[in-house]
């Protein structure tokens, strides 16, 4: 099935050749850019389009949306998508697609390598060499084997890290708001204060949200071990920064790896400062826990079929602000995609035109949110394209597309 005409796909910040490819075979014209245009650019470049690919850096505001007029669907090539503003993509019948899975592995062996680092102090060791300074020794350095892990936020990423841990003969405790299934021996703690508590190490992998902006803060930091270390690759605002580096300074915190911060350049590039720069046994790296070719191959392939579907069928099921829904295809038929405001009486004004059309329903599906509704109708060719303009009309809808079979 397709759309009446062409579809124009733009992704930008140098998305992976995969994505075009799997937008391509589709009959999706994509024009692949290495980064972003200016924001005062943006809202007028997207206007043209009709889906828009980023990564982490491109801020798709309510006003990138509002000029987008033609823009049918978001994909988010990373696990973050607090840089889009969903709820006008929401309203504006725009869902948006990320990336929840494809990274995962090359974060959580990262995070196993930085703990080793961290434990030997391979960071210092390593500069001191390049500085032309030999240092060996052994005092504070100590093998994983045998140490606590405590893992804060216990999805995709953090359960891998505790697989990983444990074949490294790590113990591992985890704390999670979602009552979650431990993998292998990991052991749920009763709260972030026991986790912080009993452990030797604490990886944070948490999204953006309210509850965890600051989360860890000097009190929280002040509960972990003396001697400890602290690791976080999931959100900058989830640490408070100058809390983190006097808990270092002062010895409280033996260490520390920080790959996401507060605020971050929006291109490489010189002139980057943080408070942790220049402390002992402190790990920095420029946000690169997913920046393998590995993962950013997969992402693009993960979140393009995600698109795709949504495009040539209108499946939406993981979608991260939209209701939820994946119809099969129905040969020989035409389908009918609505998105409409969630008042009362929209089925009935619809199932109207459908009764005084006289067409024959083959298929439909309605879900909702508090705010749209979703509907998916299949119907016999002849009469589809009067019943998708009248749907269109309804003062109730939001957006109407027809899908034909090619």
């Amino acid at each position: 099935m397709t759309h009446q005409r062409p579809l124009r796909a733009l992704l930008l910040e140098g998305i992976h050749p995969g994505a075009r490819d799997v937008l391509a075979s589709e009959g999706i014209a994509v024009t692949l850019l290495d980064k972003s245009p200016p924001k005062a650019d943006l809202p007028s470049m997207v206007s043209e389009y009709d889906i828009l690919g980023i990564r982490s850096k491109t801020q798709v505001t309510a006003e990138v949306l509002d000029a987008a007029k033609n823009l049918l669907v978001v994909g988010a090539f990373c696990i973050g998508t607090n840089q889009i503003n969903l709820v006008r993509a929401n309203a504006r019948g725009v869902p948006v697609f990320n990336a929840p899975l494809s990274n995962t592995r090359s974060v959580a062996e990262l995070m196993i390598g930085e703990i080793i680092m961290l434990s030997r102090q391979l960071g210092d060791r390593s500069r001191e060499v390049h500085l032309g300074q030999w240092n060996k020794r052994a005092t504070g350095c100590r093998e994983i084997r045998g140490k606590t892990l405590g893992i804060v936020g216990y999805g995709h990423i953090g359960s891998q890290v505790g697989v990983l841990a444990e074949a490294m003969g790590m113990r591992v405790v985890f704390y999670d708001v979602a009552t979650k299934l431990p993998m292998g021996n990991n052991r749920p703690a009763a709260s972030l204060d026991e986790l912080l508590a009993e452990s030797d190490f604490v990886t944070l992998h948490v999204p953006a949200t309210a509850q965890t902006r600051h989360m860890m803060g000097g009190s929280e930091i002040a509960k972990m071990r003396r001697g400890s270390f602290l690791l976080n690759a999931s959100r900058g605002d989830v640490v408070v920064i100058d809390q983190l580096a006097s808990a270092l300074s002062s010895g409280h915190l033996s260490g520390a790896a920080v790959d996401v911060y507060p605020e971050e350049p929006e291109a490489n590039g010189a002139g980057f400062a943080t408070d942790l720069q220049n402390l002992p046994n402190v790990i920095l790296t420029p946000h690169i826990g997913g920046s393998t070719e590995e993962a950013q191959e997969a992402i693009g392939k993960e979140v393009a079929t995600a698109l795709a579907k949504f495009l040539t069928s209108g499946t939406t099921t993981s979608a991260v602000n939209f209701p939820r829904v994946e119809q099969p295809l129905l040969a020989g038929k035409h389908r009918i995609l609505n998105v409409h405001k969630n008042v009362p009486g929209v089925l009935g004004d619809i199932n109207r035109i459908v009764s005084d059309q006289k067409a024959n329903i083959l298929g439909q599906v309605l879900v909702t949110d508090p705010h749209i509704g979703y509907l998916i109708m299949d119907l016999e060719q002849d009469l589809s394209q009067e019943v998708c303009d009248q749907i269109a009309a309804l003062p109730t809808s939001i957006r109407t597309r027809r899908l034909e079979e090619r």
